[in-house]
């Protein structure tokens, strides 16, 4: 049994890669052909791709886009959110696959079409937000790093968010489903939002509350005072009896 949580997670890295390479194989082979395993919007049959979509792709480049996003943010959500990485990625999956499905494929012009759609990046944009957002939620310095590392690398995804007919003419139909895009961002950031409080919490020393009091450490601040008086010569004096009241003063509130 691997225990170093380093190694550990990429296990589910791996997982999630074996299954997307393993559909693209499958296509190639000619067990999944046309609109098999996708989803088509609000159309019952096409209700089967919510959980078989994910691992099927259109083509090389395709599945060559999504792996590494895939890869970098499975790793990072299992390295850094364990205890809920396993409800994160099924239930994020499948509810970004729901949500696509209720949303119909249409242009700017509000014209509606059929269309098939595949792929892991809905799965992709959902983690992406969940990084991001949770970080950001629970305000923990060691998790705002992953969200601004996300940030960093996977910004530009922020584009996708968009129908592509918005930055340029299309004599087509677009191949770029901007419904899985949005709907995984929605639904990352909900999960951000409804789990920022379980997991990792910020820590909190003992010092940093308001009314910590250690009498070590004032011993130890009466000594360096009485070996340095020439660093201590700009503070504030107080005389003796006015310092031990105040001492004994804080005793009784701690």
């Amino acid at each position: 049994m691997i225990k170093n949580p380093i190694i550990q997670s990429a296990v589910p890295s791996l997982i999630m890669l074996t299954l997307m390479w393993g559909g693209f194989l499958m296509q190639y082979l000619g067990l999944f052909s046309n609109c098999d395993g996708a989803i088509i919007s609000l159309v019952p049959s096409g209700l089967k791709g919510i959980v078989l979509s994910p691992f099927l792709h259109g083509s090389l480049e395709h599945i060559l886009s999504n792996s590494l996003p895939i890869a970098v943010m499975v790793y990072l959500l299992f390295l850094f959110y364990s205890t809920m990485a396993k409800t994160i990625l099924i239930y994020g999956t499948l509810m970004t696959g729901f949500l696509v499905w209720l949303l119909p494929s249409m242009d700017l012009e509000a014209k509606y079409y059929i269309t098939c759609i595949i792929g892991a990046s809905g799965v992709a944009y959902m983690l992406a937000f969940f990084l991001f957002f949770s970080g950001v939620f629970r305000k923990n310095p060691k998790l705002l790093t992953i969200s601004l590392l996300v940030a960093l690398y996977f910004g530009s995804m922020i584009w996708g968010l968009f129908p592509e007919e918005f930055f340029q003419k299309m004599d087509a139909e677009s191949k770029i489903s901007w419904q899985s895009h949005l709907s995984g961002a929605v639904v990352g950031t909900i999960f951000a939002w409804v789990y920022k409080g379980k997991g990792e919490k910020k820590r909190k020393f003992v010092w940093e509350y308001p009314n910590y009091y250690s009498e070590k450490d004032d011993l130890l601040w009466q000594k360096y005072q009485a070996e340095h008086p020439e660093d201590c010569a700009e503070l504030p004096q107080i005389t003796m009896n006015d310092e031990w009241a105040y001492l004994d003063e804080i005793r009784k509130n701690s």
